[in-house]
């Protein structure tokens, strides 16, 4: 029998573009092209004019989140060679970064309302033929995005792409990774290999499959490799799975950390926005970890287009799992809003998109697509949904970061949500102001009052207190806080006993008892069976 070896549990890997941390705007060549331009390199040029004070910006709990760079004067001359390397690397992006500005501000200054056809010869080399123009029924003139052929236009750089390896045990915490750039150092190894590199998909199927010694060593020979941690010290000869009992009757439900959960029938099995943290090795079975994970995973539904939604880093790594992704329609060459059907497509991923009450046939059951407010700044974004799953005769509706500033919606929605044995909604109801998501995608600066007015806001208790009244399900969780500590290198928060958002979910726990139903903040990992 062939020994096999095993990624250790505490082993994180980080995606990188250009050595940024990979998120689903960073995918997208439009969105990734303003993401450098806008803030990677602004964020660069900061720490290079003033690192003392992103180092004093470390020390503040307040600002934690924000856009300061993890490092000290040590890491000076490693910026200033990235920011170099980026003005080189990635002169198309910056250039079409700069045509989105020209594009825009043209559009802008067509106020006539007469035809725009000859605008189209003013329209920026890089992004002739990609685009199409278009007035509103207000005479206001805007454009969209073909994104396929973005894609295809050699403005989609796989060659910028790499990973980064490292071990819990060898940090003291992972720094914040969307104000950090992510190189080697003694504690990390970098491989220079693209998210779809065959080696990569072994190296990171060896979490769950294992790899031979000798697989292992033909991946380390071939692959350019950079930092001083050692790669054979990343993997264990036990594997990490756990002996999984199968589900005979019911449904067998799993929390599994933030926003995931896990749902598990005899003949089907389903994710709903994955994130799985490494663990480590001192942390309790409170956390879910890639050994709990079942050996196939028939769908996973994604139900916004948020980094702690749709997680690059988890997808990736669950990849050779995974038969199908299920995600929102979207609202088609918006810049706020890339396909993610199309950047989750060039991640090797069957990505089926589905529509407002979409339904999808399921084995004993069936999957509902159901329209999701809010959340999002007031943006124009249409790639969101909450799912409802109907599967062996139990009714579960995963609400995510939805918000409910009109409760006629759940009013008109009620009949697809009947019966329901759980109701699972985000009360992260203090969220950023929109522009900590959307800010480099602006061509025009946003006032102070406008970013502080439109906000990343899920529900508060009088958001969410009459849809339960409405709907009476039998158990309400209320998740996707970012309290586990293991996210906090890319969620950014730290509660207090006196937060707004546990004072608000603690209302509705309250008034969830004082009407016989169930509810219970969730935190960690948790089981339920439905039977």
């Amino acid at each position: 029998m062939t020994n096999k070896l095993y990624l250790k549990e505490e082993v994180y890997f980080e995606p990188l573009v250009n050595h940024w941390y990979a998120w689903p705007y960073l995918i997208p060549p439009a969105t990734a092209s303003r993401l450098i331009s806008k803030s990677h390199r602004r964020i660069m040029v900061s720490f290079l004019q003033n690192y003392q004070l992103h180092q004093m910006a470390k020390k503040e709990s307040a600002l934690v989140g924000g856009e300061f760079i993890d490092g000290g004067a040590e890491q000076v001359k490693e910026i200033k060679a990235l920011l170099s390397e980026m003005e080189t690397r990635c002169v198309d992006l910056l250039k079409l970064s700069e045509a989105l500005d020209t594009l825009e501000e043209m559009l802008r200054s067509h106020t006539s309302g007469i035809s725009i056809e000859q605008l189209y010869s003013d329209v920026p080399n890089i992004l002739r033929g990609m685009v199409e123009l278009h007035m509103d029924s207000e005479h206001r003139a805007g454009y969209r995005l073909i994104e396929p052929l973005l894609y295809e236009s050699g403005l989609y750089k796989p060659e910028l792409q790499s990973v980064l390896l490292g071990k819990l045990s060898a940090v003291d915490e992972r720094p914040f990774v969307f104000s950090n750039p992510r190189l080697a150092d003694i504690k990390h190894a970098e491989l220079e290999l693209d998210f779809n590199h065959p080696l990569l998909k072994a190296f990171l199927a060896s979490r769950t499959e294992g790899i031979t010694q000798e697989r292992l060593g033909s991946i380390m020979a071939e692959v350019n490799i950079k930092g001083g941690i050692q790669v054979d010290s990343l993997f264990q000869t036990k594997s990490p799975m756990k002996k999984i009992t199968p589900v005979e009757d019911g449904v067998r439900l799993q929390y599994m950390g933030h926003a995931g959960f896990l749902i598990e029938t005899s003949d089907f099995c389903m994710m709903v926005d994955p994130v799985i943290a490494p663990r480590h090795p001192d942390q309790d079975e409170k956390q879910f970890s890639y050994g709990d994970l079942p050996d196939k995973i028939d769908y996973v539904c994604l139900t916004h287009n948020h980094q702690d939604h749709v997680n690059i880093e988890t997808l990736l790594q669950i990849r050779h799992l995974v038969g199908t992704i299920l995600v929102p329609k979207n609202n088609g060459g918006s810049l706020f809003d890339p396909s993610v059907k199309l950047l989750l497509s060039q991640l090797e991923y069957n990505v089926v998109e589905m529509d407002d009450l979409e339904i999808l046939k399921l084995p004993n059951g069936k999957l509902t697509a159901i329209p999701f407010l809010g959340e999002h700044g007031d943006l124009n974004i249409r790639s969101k949904t909450a799912w409802h799953v109907e599967v062996a005769g139990k009714r579960m509706f995963f609400g995510a970061d939805s918000a409910n500033p009109d409760t006629t919606l759940y009013e008109r929605l009620h009949p697809y949500l009947t019966d329901l044995d759980v109701f699972a909604i985000g009360m992260e109801c203090v969220g950023a102001p929109y522009t900590w998501l959307y800010g480099a995608l602006h061509t025009k600066a946003v006032t102070k009052q406008v970013r502080e007015s439109r906000r990343l806001n899920g529900s508060d208790f009088h958001q969410a207190e009459p849809i339960i009244d409405l709907l009476r399900p039998k158990q309400v969780f209320i998740y996707a806080l970012g309290k586990e500590p293991w996210y906090k290198y890319f969620m950014g928060i730290e509660y207090q006993e006196d937060s707004t958002q546990i004072a608000e979910y603690t209302k509705l726990i309250e008034f969830c008892k004082s009407h016989d139903i169930f509810a219970e903040a969730l935190y960690g990992h948790k089981t339920v069976t439905l039977a």
